[in-house]
């Protein structure tokens, strides 16, 4: 351990910047470990608060933080600007970083890594992903000595939460985002959460930790849950099942396959137990089987937690070389199950169709179910089929998508029956 606390700066005091500084207040046990010397934000004078010790500087200037040659930045502004910039100058002048910033890490962590490692400093960020789940510490250590082979995961805490409520109660989307709005789980925009941007940025996380490979998000294919309806919950239950956003990444043919959108998950489940806001991931290893973590993936304290645990990490390994992440390469799915489902204007014929076109690209079907009650206008009904690969289900479903009895197109969601 080091001979004198580590002086950190806190680069932001919005929801996880003044709870990381609470912990540090509230626990003198950690003063001989961890010295708080600055917090830096904007308009400060609105900021400070009055149970932050005298000892603490604030300051509006950024350039007054590095001039106190901290021994480690805490940057929980977020974003990729100015966050990208005082994270490298950090770690330029040789200074620990502490991030919690997963869309800076993945944009930029090959980047950022290998500046840490040549200036001989850490690049630590396990609040990045699943808040104050260990999972990065879990990965790191843990399972260092496996041969990991997946990572799969409900990592977006307000679609579990959309997800979840519409399980429970068959209501659409519009009126539980509504209240996700209100009990602060939503954004006023959240298109970043349910179209798969934020899962996507912390799957890339995962696979730097996991594989030691970057992972392109752009590359990532990703699905929005915004055409999940009641409906599909109804025809999930029939199946055992029900409607998560997972995000996974796993090794295949010397690259790594990646999906991150809806998937049915069986009812017993991890996935399917994991309600609200909470976080759960599973890591498939050669030698050990599974190992599933979960707890509270977002919030200001239980991500707090995580940049402490990071800061009283640097206290103890010093010496530690960062890691560094080539590029990793995206390749297409294993053959899996998937779930159809179409809304039709219904008239003879329609599943004959269907089945016909499937059939030409060697898809076979598994089952069908119709619930009765729907308009004869907008009839919803499912097809499940047997394993297949993704490319000639995505040509099929194209070709069924041209006809005119789709009154939606047609839905495409994987099965991960295993998970």
């Amino acid at each position: 351990m080091t001979a004198q606390p580590l002086r950190a700066a806190l680069l932001g005091f919005g929801t996880v910047g003044a709870a990381v500084a609470r912990i540090l207040v509230d626990r003198p046990d950690l003063a001989d470990r961890v010295q708080l010397t600055h917090i830096f934000n904007r308009d400060v004078a609105r900021k400070r608060s009055a149970w932050v010790p005298p000892s603490v500087t604030w300051t509006e200037s950024v350039d007054d933080v590095f001039a106190s040659k901290p021994d480690a930045v805490v940057e929980v502004i977020g974003g990729l600007e100015p966050a990208g910039t005082w994270v490298r100058r950090a770690l330029t002048q040789g200074v620990a970083v502490v991030t919690a910033n997963k869309m800076l890490l993945a944009a930029h962590a090959p980047e950022l890594l290998h500046l840490a490692a040549t200036k001989g400093t850490q690049l630590r960020f396990e609040a990045a992903v699943a808040g104050g789940v260990p999972l990065i510490h879990g990965v790191r250590e843990g399972l260092a000595g496996d041969r990991l082979l997946r990572v799969a995961g409900i990592l977006n805490g307000t679609s579990n939460y959309v997800l979840s409520r519409m399980a429970a109660g068959d209501e659409p989307m519009s009126a539980v985002l509504d209240d996700a709005r209100r009990l602060g789980y939503a954004e006023a925009d959240p298109s970043a959460d349910i179209d798969g941007d934020d899962a996507g940025a912390k799957i890339v996380v995962l696979a730097g930790i996991a594989f030691r490979r970057h992972l392109r998000l752009a590359d990532i294919p990703r699905q929005s849950i915004r055409s999940i309806s009641a409906a599909d919950f109804r025809y999930a239950r029939q199946l055992g099942c029900t409607i998560r956003q997972i995000a996974m990444v796993g090794t295949s043919d010397g690259g790594f396959h990646a999906f991150v959108g809806p998937a049915l998950v069986l009812r017993g489940s991890n996935f399917g137990l994991n309600m609200g806001a909470n976080n759960v991931v599973t890591i498939a290893g050669h030698y050990g089987g599974e190992n599933s973590f979960s707890g509270a993936g977002a919030g200001g304290p239980a991500t707090a937690v995580a940049v402490v645990s990071d800061l009283l990490s640097l206290t103890q390994r010093t010496h530690e070389r960062s890691e560094e992440w080539p590029a990793g390469t995206i390749t297409p799915p294993p053959a899996r199950p998937y779930y159809l489902r179409f809304v039709v204007r219904d008239r003879p014929g329609i599943l004959a169709s269907i089945a016909a076109a499937l059939a030409r690209q060697g898809i076979n079907l598994d089952a069908v179910l119709q619930e009765p009650g729907y308009p004869k206008d907008a009839l919803p009904f499912v097809i499940t089929v047997e394993a297949c690969q993704e490319a000639p289900l995505k040509t099929a479903l194209h070709e069924i998508g041209r006809s005119d009895f789709n009154a939606e197109p047609p839905l495409a969601l994987p099965m991960l029956l295993g998970d």
